[in-house]
């Protein structure tokens, strides 16, 4: 069994209050440093969450810092995401129409999509209208 300490706490604490967020280690370690809360631990508690999937990691492209998110019971398991390349926003994309292409997929192709490694790319609208292409 596994053992809790006051940090692990504060990193969950954190990333539940954060769950509509995509937050990297970097990001969690930096709101924490106040908190006594290194970038090691922050590393390490990521890890394991992650495999006691309380946690997601998403690595978007070779290079990219790996996001964070909290999903705990939620529904968050799967979804896909749209990306903006302008300001490199990570956004959830719950659809219908995605969900049923992904069943049509696995049903008649026999293949299952990971929507966690699901992402479109594209421009957001608040980038949109400041480029003036929404």
């Amino acid at each position: 069994m596994a053992y809790k300490t006051k940090q692990s706490e504060i990193v969950l604490e954190y990333l539940k209050e954060n769950s509509d967020s995509h937050l990297t280690a970097n990001e969690i370690a930096t709101a924490l440093a106040g908190k006594n809360v290194g970038k090691t631990t922050v590393y390490r508690h990521l890890e394991k969450l992650c495999r006691d999937n309380i946690v997601r990691k998403y690595i978007l492209e070779e290079g990219d810092s790996a996001c964070y998110q909290y999903i705990g019971d939620s529904s968050c398991h799967s979804h896909f995401h749209l990306k903006c390349l302008s300001c490199n926003k990570l956004l959830h994309l719950e659809c219908d129409h995605l969900t049923e292409i992904a069943g049509h997929i696995s049903e008649n192709h026999n293949f299952k999509i990971d929507s966690s490694r699901t992402v479109f790319y594209g421009i957001c609208e608040e980038c949109g209208r400041k480029e003036g292409t929404v």
